[in-house]
């Protein structure tokens, strides 16, 4: 179990992320036309998963324009925005702020990517949703770098998960 805080207090999650050097746990993700995606999808791709509690808040937002932005300069590169969001409010957001350099996906349906990732919140005000976190994968699935975000209305560290992309 890891802990971060939501404006100082604190809130657990299920487990821990995928630790460094390991095989990145495969998911069964939901796009925004409904069809299915899985971590086999991208193999051969470096693959940054940026992933939060809710699009509909200001810092989750951000790090979507963010990623969306720093993804146009990225080779062999894909970028997928991960949270419990349903998939039409998903798209709604992308195409109201011209998002398209990035991947949409929800795991409203299982609710598995945040128990095998380990982010899901067992308590708190956003028990269920996701933590605020970046994992980093190379293309042959292996997890390069990660970040679980302490504060979760604090931004991740785009420059550390860029960094570790170009070190592959």
């Amino acid at each position: 179990m890891a802990a971060v805080t939501l404006k100082g207090n604190t809130i657990n999650t299920l487990g821990e992320l995928p630790a460094l050097g390991t095989q990145a746990p495969n998911f069964n993700l939901t796009k925004t036309d409904l069809s299915l995606a899985t971590l086999a999808n991208y193999k051969g791709k470096k693959v940054v998963l940026n992933i939060f509690p809710s699009i509909d808040t200001g810092t989750c937002a951000q790090s979507v324009r963010q990623f969306n932005k720093e993804a146009a300069e990225l080779n062999n590169t894909v970028v997928l925005c991960v949270s419990k969001d349903l998939p039409f409010a998903q798209a709604r957001f992308c195409g109201a702020e011209g998002i398209d350099n990035v991947e949409m996906l929800s795991d409203f349906r299982e609710g598995s990517f945040g128990k095998s990732y380990g982010l899901e919140f067992t308590d708190g005000p956003l028990q269920s949703l996701h933590s605020r976190a970046v994992v980093v994968i190379d293309e042959q699935g292996q997890v390069m770098y990660n970040e679980l975000v302490p504060e979760i209305v604090d931004e991740p560290n785009y420059k550390a998960a860029l960094e570790a992309l170009m070190d592959a």
